[in-house]
């Protein structure tokens, strides 16, 4: 999904009071990552929200 298309469904989704995460990487290119760092810090993201959901069990 191009950039902009993420940003609009954001705006929409918080204009309309729904929850929603939003991360973007705006060092990244076609493969998210930029550098290790970065990588390191999206794989971070992913594996926080994934285990929160896990303990939630929603």
């Amino acid at each position: 999904m191009h950039p902009g298309h993420a940003r609009k469904l954001a705006k929409r989704l918080e204009e309309l009071g729904k929850p929603f995460l939003y991360y973007e990487n705006i060092d990244g290119g076609h493969s998210a990552a930029a550098n290790q760092r970065e990588a390191a810090k999206r794989s971070a993201l992913e594996f926080t929200y994934l285990a929160r959901k896990l303990m939630d069990g929603k």
